[in-house]
């Protein structure tokens, strides 16, 4: 039998670049969806701050994996769906587990990028004999309503990428999951320390700030815009009143950017807003959950707090 499937699913295509580069741009407020963050150079940059003394929001969600992965990934759980799986690196600390003692298993990653789908079903099934990938080409909408998952399925959703959306958009987020009936295991980044989350996201090294950049770059690249990165610099600071860090690009001057055939003008001081990474209480995580038709039934986290993967189950 073949071991890899790939699925395309109908539907509405997401926004191209450009797109969303004049929605963006255009808007009163300006901003970047932090989507585009991911081209080739992005991902690269990503993979550096990973591993960066500040950045500690990877090494943390991996050793609670390492450590809860037989109870997370149990004999009784197949297939494992993963939204926005990318690489699937820290799926393998699950998939360990899942396929330990030779057990066949079935793993179905969902991400709009289908050669880095690729790269990593064949990677995965060279590493793993037994393993069945249905590589699934589709944002999570498209994706859970083309699946049929039965309820032994396991929806993962790691890294924190639930920061991203707006509280708004969480309990949505939820909402369109509650049909699948299937149990979610969702990486969040708990509330702590300010200086913590200061440091993690203004890293002496610099990397983040050459990631942030690295979004006018791309435009350049893709959209032949005439950014000049000099111009602008990275700007990243904790608002506790809306409990996230906020990213920004900031003009040092006053100045003009083409992009995509329109004239955008920024002030000196004026910001391009790429990124929402939001901090939340158990509280919080129960009361999304609760609005999108799920219940917390585990939370697995480090012996600081700093981070929990939590199990919801729809009531």
């Amino acid at each position: 039998m073949d071991r890899l499937r790939i699925l395309r699913p109908g539907g509405p295509q997401p926004l191209s670049i450009g797109e969303l580069a004049r929605r963006g741009l255009g808007s009163p407020r300006k901003s970047l969806p932090p989507s585009l963050f991911y081209d080739e150079r992005g991902s690269q940059l990503f993979e550096a701050i990973t591993c960066l003394p500040e950045y500690y929001l990877t090494r943390t969600e991996a050793a609670i994996l390492r450590r809860h992965a037989d109870e997370i990934a149990g004999s009784g759980t197949d297939p494992m769906v993963e939204l926005g799986a990318g690489s699937a690196a820290k799926t393998r600390l699950l998939l360990d587990a899942a396929t330990r003692g030779g057990r066949p298993r079935h793993y179905i990653p969902v991400d709009v990028s289908e050669k880095v789908l690729l790269d990593a079903a064949h990677e995965l099934l060279a590493t793993y004999p037994g393993l069945r990938v249905t590589a699934v080409v589709a944002d999570f909408a498209a994706a859970i309503a083309t699946l049929d998952l039965a309820a032994s399925s396991l929806i993962l959703f790691l890294g924190s990428s639930i920061g991203n959306f707006d509280p708004g958009e969480t309990s949505a987020f939820f909402r369109s999951l509650r049909p699948s009936g299937v149990p979610l295991v969702v990486g969040f980044d708990m509330q702590k320390d300010p200086a913590v989350l200061h440091a993690a996201y203004n890293d002496d090294a610099g990397v983040t700030a050459e990631f942030n950049l690295n979004l006018l770059a791309r435009l350049n690249r893709e959209l032949g815009a005439d950014f000049d990165l000099n111009a602008f610099e990275h700007r990243s600071f904790y608002s506790p009143a809306e409990g996230r860090i906020e990213m920004h690009l900031v003009s040092k001057r006053r100045q003009e950017a083409r992009v995509a055939g329109e004239r955008y003008r920024f002030e000196a001081g004026e910001a391009i807003h790429t990124e929402n990474s939001y901090k939340y209480t158990e509280g919080q995580i129960a009361a999304f959950a609760e609005q999108g038709g799920f219940a917390v039934d585990r939370i697995w986290t480090d012996d600081a707090r700093w981070f929990s993967l939590v199990r919801l189950r729809p009531v």
